[in-house]
This record gives structure tokens, C-alpha cells and sequence, in this order.
């Protein structure tokens, strides 16, 4: 599912809202987990998951193509861990 989808879907089933306002909230909401994420914070959603970060150090890699080594600099990762509720819908436990 793309974000349009998901603004579509959620559109279909509030028609009293206006598909646009839908698709500003959703935007809204992605763009405020992007900004934790950048500060360093921990997103919790309850249920759903939790996004955080983790640092990769920096490391000595190889370009595939030529086999030359390549330095990669240090960088971050975003990290989703699924919450519980979410394991059981999955595995039909709910």
C-alpha cells in the first residue's frame, strides 16, 4: 500500500471528511515521526510499534562491481519493532 492508498482508504471510510484534509493529517503525522526520528527520539504507537534509530558505525566496504574498497561513512537506520497487538493480529491470535 502507497500513501495514496492508505488517503483513499481512509477517505472511503469517513466520507464526511474532505480527501485532501485526510491527506494533509496523514502527511502531518508521517512528517512528525521523520522530525522524532531526526532529534533522536523514540515513536511509540501503542499496539502498533515503535520506531527508533540505531547508529551504523563507519566501516571499510567494497564496491561489488570492482571489488575496490570504499569508505563508508557512519550514518543512522530507522528501526520499526512491532508491538504485541500487532504480532497477534498477524498470526491470527487476536
Amino acid at each position: 500500500m502507497i500513501k495514496s492508498e492508505l488517503v483513499q482508504r481512509i477517505a472511503d471510510q469517513n466520507t464526511h471528511l474532505y480527501q485532501r484534509d485526510i491527506e494533509n493529517i496523514v502527511s502531518a503525522i508521517l512528517d512528525e515521526i521523520v522530525k522524532a526520528l531526526e532529534r533522536g527520539d523514540r515513536v511509540e504507537l501503542r499496539g502498533f510499534g515503535a520506531f527508533s534509530r540505531k547508529a551504523r558505525s563507519a566501516r571499510i566496504g567494497r564496491n561489488p562491481r570492482t571489488g575496490d574498497a570504499v569508505a563508508v561513512e557512519e550514518k543512522f537506520v530507522p528501526v520499526f519493532k512491532t508491538g504485541k497487538e500487532l504480532r497477534q493480529r498477524l498470526n491470527g491470535k487476536a
